[in-house]
């Protein structure tokens, strides 16, 4: 699977480090170990609120600079930190899923997990025209605003809206999922290592016996 970002978002957004990883063969039964990632979030929690991470406070900016509101519009980790900060806890969906939202709490960074199958061609991260198609996870169809950033395929359909903000139901990970992408963003000074770390954990927890 082939992802790419167009030069006007790496124009736009220098600082962008970009991490990916493709797996096959996942399952709703796999063995994964995601307390130690919830642990270091929750650790680091204790000594502030989300809000004053500068991974956070990177994407925030990102967010206003788009024209969005960074409280009403916030980027996927910034929404799971408010949430275990808040609970307690994270929801468990899939055991590919709760790891990954597991690490983007831990590292303070989004991660976003797509069913490769539900994907046509390569992908793409670029602004919108605005006649792609944005499916839900409640099954309605929107079409992303013009100029919007978007995850979108070689068929139009968005596979993301507002850039991290939000994912599709059409590329979510479900009980069928057997190949995913998963794809991780930062945008602070030291996005590029942090970025690597990220995905490195990943992966280890996904290849591990």
């Amino acid at each position: 699977m082939r992802l790419q970002h167009h030069p006007d978002v790496r124009a736009e957004h220098p600082t962008l480090a970009v991490g990916t990883f493709e797996t096959a063969g996942i399952s709703p039964e796999m063995p994964l170990d995601i307390e130690k990632f919830i642990a270091r979030a929750t650790r680091r929690l204790a000594d502030g609120p989300e809000s004053e991470f500068p991974e956070i406070q990177a994407w925030r900016r990102a967010f206003a600079k788009m024209g969005l509101k960074p409280t009403q519009y916030r980027c996927a980790s910034e929404s799971l930190l408010r949430r275990l900060r808040k609970e307690g806890s994270l929801p468990r969906i899939h055991p590919v899923i709760d790891l990954c939202n597991a690490v983007s709490v831990a590292y303070a960074i989004p991660v976003a997990v797509l069913d490769v199958a539900k994907i046509s061609g390569s992908l793409e991260v670029r602004h919108a025209r605005g006649d792609e198609k944005y499916v839900t996870f409640a099954g309605t169809v929107e079409h992303p605003n013009p100029g919007e950033v978007i995850f979108a395929d070689e068929d139009g359909q968005a596979h993301a809206r507002r850039w991290t903000n939000r994912q599709s139901g059409h590329s979510a990970v479900s009980a069928t999922t057997s190949d995913v992408l998963i794809v991780s963003e930062g945008l602070h000074a030291t996005a590029a290592e942090d970025v690597r770390l990220l995905i490195e954990a990943i992966a280890g927890e996904l290849r591990r016996p």
